[in-house]
Order: structure tokens, then C-alpha cells, then sequence
């Protein structure tokens, strides 16, 4: 009769995983957001680590969270063998015959500026599958399965960005607003995300436009967008994403003066090892300067 012995077993891996995660950030609620669980989980998780190791790995204080000299001696590790995961996962997916690009992007971005661009992309490449995910902060793609990111975000300069257009600021609205507005009487259409538009706009153009914080506010911006098609008030566009609706005149520029944030859409590729074979090609085409 033959022996199975009880062999000794480590942590759970999704619990080295929340540990990982936490020492990077240095905050379990960022390592939530990461893993797509609360911070509860990540503390739960955490403490399973420290009970099977028999040390403590963080300082818990009110103002958050530390790590002890003996979590410090082992993130690191940790961190290179996530990586190094997350390099085998990808190179394992990139085996597959059938050509699947997951796109990660801004919700306003998914909305308002990549779909023409996906139906341009079909039309060349119809053999592709494509998927598109809406998230408000980049993901990392060391360690996501995403093939490309669009943001609006600072550019960092690193080789693997593509600045696409620059983000500037200026007030629209629909036709039917475009002789009888006023700042002072006019709803100001704010999104949630880019809450101080208004102000950031009114302070750099000396533009009295009343309080800037008031008005109706929207989680999407391209509910912002409908609403302020129909009517509903004066919205702070961002040029890159408003162009077609001023080129087709579903809405006009309240000012010709606008702002630039210091902020841009970008892309953003993996680095040239963890690529799709012809996802340049793909990058590409989605990034047309004909269909800006």
C-alpha cells in the first residue's frame, strides 16, 4: 500500500499575492483596487501570510500602513517573482493562434473616441477579436493581460507611450445655446472624474463664469456630453474628445480661448518583449492621425 505523506504547505498564492501587491503600493487599499477586492480581503489575506510565517509583515498604524524590516527583506523577492509570472503568463498567452487584443481605456476614451477608430481597425482586420475594458486608473501591464492602454494622463516619456493628442480645455454647448448663454445663467455641466475643469479653465482665462463648482454633476462623462447636446447647459470639453461633435455641429465653442493641461491621450504598449506578434501594426492603425 503505497504512502502519501502530508507534505508542508505555503500560504496560499492569492494571499502572496495580496502581500506582494501591498508591500509595492505601501497601502492595502491601493492593492485592492489592483486585485479587484476590498481592503478588508487584502488585510484578511495579509494575515494569513504573517500566521503562516510567524512574523509580522506590517506595521498597522491610523494613518496606514507600514512594512517591518522582515516585510521589507522579502517584497522585493516577491515583487521579482510576480513579475517573472506575469512574463510566462503573457509569453503562454501569445501562443495563441487566434488574434485577441484587450484594450484597456478611460471610460470617457472607450466612449467617445475609440469606437470609430475599432470600426476603422474591423474594416482592416476583421480576423481580429478585440476587447475593451473601462477603468478609471492604467492598469499595469507588467502584470495585466491588457495589450495596450488609453488614457488621459501626464506622459511620463517613456519609450512605450505614443502622446496621440494633447489635452486642452475650452466651453461648449449645442446650437440652440450658442446666442442666449451666459456664464452667469447657463448651467455648467461638470464630470465627476475631471471635477475642476470649470475652475482650472475660469483661473487660467480670467473668465468670471460664476461658481465653478456648481451645476449638475455626471459619473460618465459622455453623459455630460448627451446632455450637453440636447441643451442641458455648458460643458468643459477636452478637444481631443469633443472634435467630431464640433466637426459634425451637434455642438459649438462657447470661447475660442483654450487651456492646456499638461496632460495628453496616450498610448501605451508592453514592453517590446511581452508584444503580440503585429500588435505595432494594430497600434498603428488605431492611432491613425487621419481619424483624429
Amino acid at each position: 500500500m503505497s504512502v502519501l505523506p502530508n507534505r508542508p504547505k505555503g500560504p496560499p498564492l492569492n494571499a502572496l499575492r495580496a502581500f506582494e501587491a501591498a508591500a509595492r503600493l505601501q497601502s492595502f487599499v491601493a492593492a485592492g483596487e489592483e486585485l479587484g477586492v476590498t481592503p478588508g480581503a487584502v488585510s484578511q489575506h495579509i494575515k494569513a501570510v504573517e500566521a503562516w510565517a510567524q512574523v509580522t509583515l506590517f506595521r498597522r498604524q491610523a494613518q496606514g500602513v507600514s512594512l517591518t524590516a522582515e516585510g521589507r527583506d522579502v517584497a522585493k523577492a516577491f515583487t521579482r517573482a510576480f513579475d517573472a509570472m506575469a512574463e510566462a503568463t503573457q509569453a503562454l498567452r501569445n501562443l495563441s493562434p487566434t488574434t485577441e487584443i484587450h484594450i484597456a481605456a478611460l471610460p470617457s476614451v472607450a466612449q467617445l473616441w475609440l469606437p470609430p477608430r475599432l470600426g476603422h481597425l474591423r474594416a482592416l482586420r476583421p480576423e481580429l477579436k478585440i476587447s475593451v475594458t473601462a477603468m478609471e486608473t492604467p492598469p499595469s501591464l507588467t502584470r495585466d493581460l491588457f495589450d495596450l492602454a488609453l488614457f488621459i494622463d501626464a506622459p511620463t516619456g517613456v519609450p512605450e507611450e505614443r502622446v496621440l493628442a494633447e489635452d486642452v480645455l475650452f466651453p461648449v454647448c449645442a446650437p440652440a445655446l450658442l446666442e442666449s448663454h451666459a456664464f452667469s445663467d447657463t448651467p455648467l455641466l461638470h464630470d465627476q472624474t475631471w471635477s475642476e475643469d470649470w475652475r482650472l479653465w475660469s483661473e487660467a482665462t480670467g473668465t468670471d463664469v460664476g461658481d465653478p463648482t456648481t451645476g449638475p454633476k455626471y459619473s460618465l462623462y459622455g453623459l455630460a456630453v448627451e446632455e450637453a447636446k440636447s441643451g442641458a447647459g455648458l460643458l468643459m470639453a477636452h478637444g481631443c474628445l469633443i472634435a467630431p461633435f464640433i466637426e459634425s455641429g451637434a455642438l459649438c465653442r462657447v470661447s475660442e480661448t483654450e487651456v492646456v493641461t499638461g496632460k495628453a491621450l496616450v498610448m501605451t504598449l508592453p514592453h517590446p518583449s511581452r508584444r503580440r506578434v503585429g500588435l505595432e501594426e494594430i497600434a498603428n492603425l488605431l492611432s491613425d492621425p487621419l481619424l483624429r
